[in-house]
């Protein structure tokens, strides 16, 4: 059996549904951004006591397929932005099609209709606050961190920055508290 489960979309999200599935008995064959999948199948009062336990713990059992494809979506961009160096230039729509096997128009419209916001607004943020991430811990310069999250030039990715926030990424990283963001609200 698997279960889609949003708002799932780091390392420790996997541990803690991981813990709560082993609290709960439940046997887990495999465990991904976004996916459970289960030895057996849940009988309905299983379902329904995990349901809440994950919605107290601020994630959310899946049913609907429309769902599930934007949650599948936002784990893929999450993936490629913030648990993956880039070395290589990526096209976004290919990956997502590639990723979720459907033609990206499709992806697309029906992120849009459900999200309000497109697959690109979508990615944008998540990169910006991978870049929030990266001045605040204050390892790398502005160059590196462009260099990283691929962009054509800290120019670039300056305005982006600037357009997203309000701030440039300096101004930011001198007032950096309480501006980033936890992945799931963004």
């Amino acid at each position: 059996m698997t279960l889609f489960i949003k708002n799932m979309v780091c390392n420790r999200c996997i541990l803690v549904i991981q813990n709560e599935l082993d609290k709960l008995g439940l046997g887990v064959k495999n465990i991904k951004l976004g996916e459970v999948t289960l030895e057996k199948e849940l009988t309905t009062k299983e379902k329904e006591q995990l349901g809440n336990i994950l919605l107290n713990l601020g994630f959310e059992i899946i049913d609907d397929k429309k769902s599930r494809i934007i949650e599948h979506i936002k784990n893929v961009i999450i993936n490629l932005v913030h648990h993956q160096d880039n070395d290589a230039k990526t096209n976004l729509s290919e990956v997502v099609s590639k990723e979720l096997n459907h033609d990206y128009n499709y992806l697309s419209n029906l992120f849009s209709e459900v999200e309000g916001t497109t697959i690109e607004k979508y990615f944008i943020a998540q990169k910006i606050e991978k870049v929030k991430e990266l001045l605040v811990y204050d390892e790398l310069s502005l160059s590196e961190i462009a260099f990283r999250l691929n962009y054509s030039s800290v120019a670039y990715l300056s305005n982006q920055f600037k357009k997203v926030t309000g701030l440039t990424p300096s101004h930011f990283k001198k007032i950096r508290e309480d501006k980033r963001k936890p992945l799931d609200k963004v």
